[in-house]
């Protein structure tokens, strides 16, 4: 099988989205902006959805589904949020199509079935879900209200890449509502942590946990807490957003309760969600020049197992071989594919499973049947050895939560090799247009200082760090005090 791919160090850009198609992830659609997800790249977002809706679950959380489209005068309410996603709202005018009479087989608008209100398809559920929590709500018996729907949105993006950014995509979306500010502040950085968890241990993605400045806030927010990815060509990327709303959407919908004296008091809220981005966090993340490579914990086959044979009855006594072996390794947990075709040579196989980021790729042929042994192959460091067949189920799982750990371990070292502190707006610019990453540097507060030097250097704050110390300094622009670093990058 001929792979063909751009290197990563030709052009990033290239190798990522031919990556993404060549390896049976997804692909463009017929609609300008959309995506279709292939079969392997949804079974991937299938094991995202599973493990993080088992952590939602834990948390006490439900799912419900609310619906696709939201009058305009109801997206309306909260106007910060309205004027926030104004740009990229999609909306429905008419309910009906007609045959046009002037080009025959053809349709056009009905002119007549105008909506007497424009519905505008959801880029957020904030205001479909706060209507309805009104009537959910009476009292505090009946918070906290804690609700996840996993849904599409459309946001009508004009430069598009897959995964990334297209003008509808997939997600999961929660909005909480409490009856004390705490309740609804600890709920926001509890999800946080949640999405650092499923980011860590599932993608083996370190990532920095921090808070939006007042211009990168999701809008209606009084706080957005988030976690920050760095990917391989030195780029940020936002893999996960939790916001304090407040009672700013509480008031911008009349959602009250009566609290324990019977008095009434506006609820407190939250909202936080994760897309198919991090379809494209996990690709740029960990893979290489010669295809995908997957942590095991999200791969959807942990194993392949190639048979190498010349007649029928070897691979009938390889086939009894493997039998065995995938029968053990299921036992334990492990997720195999034994890719018997005899329409493709072993080489083709071994160059496409490569390609699709299987983990762990055993070989087994006549000799290995002779010898009792299994050739092993690691996707992540391309190495192979020779192993027992005694215990190598075992074996097989071990290597799988290495695999995990090294990936893991691999993305922090460069991480941390890409956190760069500076001092002066020279030494700024020169680390953003050579080295990449995290720059770490004193900001004074102020969106003006922000706004510029995102003009200057495209480069934008992608977080206060939680764990940032006070360190009285100046900044990095302006020469005015500071207390602390934020991290500033290039980013997705």
């Amino acid at each position: 099988m001929s792979k063909n791919l751009t290197t990563r160090a030709e052009d990033y850009s290239k190798w990522y989205n031919e990556l993404v198609v060549k390896a049976d992830l997804a692909e463009n659609s017929g609609v300008r902006g959309c995506m279709v997800i292939k079969p392997y790249g949804y079974a991937i977002w299938e094991k995202m959805q599973a493990e993080l809706d088992r952590m939602f679950k834990e948390t006490g959380h439900q799912n419900a589904y609310f619906p696709l489209f939201v009058p305009k005068s109801m997206f309306e309410a909260e106007e910060k949020n309205a004027e926030g996603f104004a740009k990229e709202c999609a909306v429905v005018t008419h309910y009906r199509l007609k045959n046009d009479p002037d080009r025959p087989g053809k349709l056009m608008v009905d002119p007549n079935a105008k909506l007497e209100e424009e519905l505008i398809v959801r880029p957020t559920s904030e205001a479909i879900i706060w209507s309805t929590y009104k009537g959910w709500v009476q009292s505090y018996r009946d918070l906290p209200l804690l609700i996840n729907q996993w849904a599409n949105v459309v946001r009508w993006e004009m430069r598009t890449r897959l995964f990334l950014r297209t003008a509808e995509f997939l997600w999961q979306e929660g909005h909480t509502a409490h009856a004390t500010r705490k309740e609804a502040v600890e709920e926001s950085e509890r999800m946080m942590n949640v999405y650092a968890d499923f980011a860590q241990n599932f993608m083996a993605i370190p990532v920095v946990k921090g808070i939006k400045t007042e211009s990168e806030r999701f809008a209606g927010a009084v706080e957005t807490y988030c976690i920050e990815a760095l990917m391989q060509d030195g780029k940020a990327l936002q893999a996960g957003t939790s916001h304090f709303l407040g009672q700013n959407f509480a008031e911008a919908f009349d959602v009250k309760f009566a609290n324990a004296e019977g008095k009434q008091e506006y609820v407190w809220g939250t909202s936080w969600g994760v897309s198919t981005r991090l379809m494209g966090a996990l690709v740029m993340t960990h893979s290489d020049d010669q295809g995908l490579v997957l942590p095991p914990n999200l791969a959807p086959i942990q194993v392949v197992v190639v048979p190498i044979y010349k007649t029928d009855e070897q691979l009938t006594s390889i086939t009894e071989a493997v039998a065995v072996l995938s029968a053990d390794l299921r036992k334990l947990g492990v997720t195999v594919k034994f890719d018997d075709r005899t329409t493709q040579k072993p080489g083709f196989k071994f160059a496409e499973w490569e390609l699709k980021g299987v983990p762990v790729r055993i070989a087994v042929g006549p000799k290995d049947l002779e010898n009792g042994t299994f050739e092993v192959a690691r996707r992540d460091t391309l190495t192979k050895e020779t192993k027992s067949k005694e215990g190598i189920a075992t074996y097989i799982k071990g290597l799988l939560e290495q695999i995990q750990i090294d990936l893991f371990e691999k993305a922090l070292e460069y991480r941390n090799t890409h956190v760069t502190e500076v001092n002066d707006f020279e030494e700024f610019k020169q680390i953003l247009d050579t080295k990449g990453g995290f720059v770490s540097a004193h900001w004074d507060g102020t969106i003006e200082t922000e706004e510029k030097i995102k003009d200057l250097t495209k480069a934008t704050i992608r977080c206060i760090p939680l764990d940032a110390k006070e360190e009285a300094g100046t900044c990095v622009f302006t020469g005015n005090s500071s207390s602390k670093r934020v991290l500033f990058a290039k980013a997705y």
